[in-house]
């Protein structure tokens, strides 16, 4: 049987437990910044209440256990997205693009379990071990169980992990969408306030589009004015060249000499 000082000098001994998850919820919500099973650094000191420093101390003594049980440094388009995700569910302290951290490690619930097993001056630390020894202890206790029946409670306790995962998801999409109808509602209270603007842009558009089109008839009437003027200039000046025709032909009839040019002219 396995005891807390075990539990904390034996690497082969939580290797034999880490598996037992669910014991973190019998001790208290671990609570993820994203609907992902990702759990900050952050996350993990507030779960366990001890400082940020306190968990990166120890995943930077114990980073090759704790990588093999689950924790992992994000970088590149994978923290990219990670950070989306953890921006649109929560109102976070992290600054926004592009000032934020290149790296970020993330645990699962198996290497925070495993944080437990490590964590020697976390009172929450110490509740999880003493929950997790109690369900190792029972287990022992029991007579053997039928390998179909340990079977189906293995696949029970994946079912209510995926169902635990599923619910955070479904937070978080809640989340989203309730940011959503938040932006909708004021997008809806901005276009009431520029709707009476709207109106009268739009009456000032159609009184200009109907003076352009009053213009337009002027200036096709004007045209039109115009047109005739000239035509009746035209027509004037062959009246007059014929009358001047038929007036030369009478004085050649009477024999009449014809007037003198002025002395302007002749220039």
């Amino acid at each position: 049987m396995y005891t807390d000082s075990v539990l904390l000098e034996s690497r082969s001994a939580r290797s034999g437990v880490a598996h037992r998850v669910e014991v973190l919820d019998k001790v208290k919500a671990l609570a993820f910044s994203t609907g992902r099973a990702q759990a900050t650094t952050r996350d993990v000191a507030d779960y366990f209440e001890v400082p940020v420093k306190t968990v990166e101390k120890l995943a930077e003594r114990h980073r090759e256990e704790l990588e093999s049980n689950g924790m992992t440094v994000l970088n590149g388009p994978d923290l990219q997205e990670f950070e989306t995700d953890r921006m649109s569910v929560s109102n976070s302290e992290w600054p926004s693009y592009p000032q934020r951290r290149r790296r970020l490690t993330v645990f699962n619930r198996r290497a925070v379990l495993s944080v437990a097993m490590l964590l020697r001056d976390s009172a929450v630390a110490q509740r999880v071990r003493a929950y997790l020894l109690h369900a190792e202890e029972s287990t022992h206790l029991r007579p053997a169980a039928h390998p179909g029946v340990e079977e189906v409670r293995r696949s029970a306790e994946q079912l209510r992990q995926t169902v635990r995962t599923l619910a955070a998801g479904y937070g978080a999409l809640d989340r989203r969408v309730s940011s959503l109808e938040a932006a909708g509602a004021e997008l809806g209270t901005v276009l009431q306030e520029l709707g009476p603007l709207i109106g009268r842009l739009s009456e000032r558009i159609a009184r200009m589009d109907h003076r352009l089109v009053e213009t337009e008839r002027r200036t096709e009437r004007t045209e039109q004015v115009v047109c005739a003027t000239s035509q009746r200039v035209a027509d004037l000046g062959a009246e007059m060249r014929a009358l001047r025709g038929d007036l030369r032909g009478v004085m050649r009839a009477l024999d009449v000499p014809p007037a003198p040019r002025h002395t302007d002219e002749k220039k």
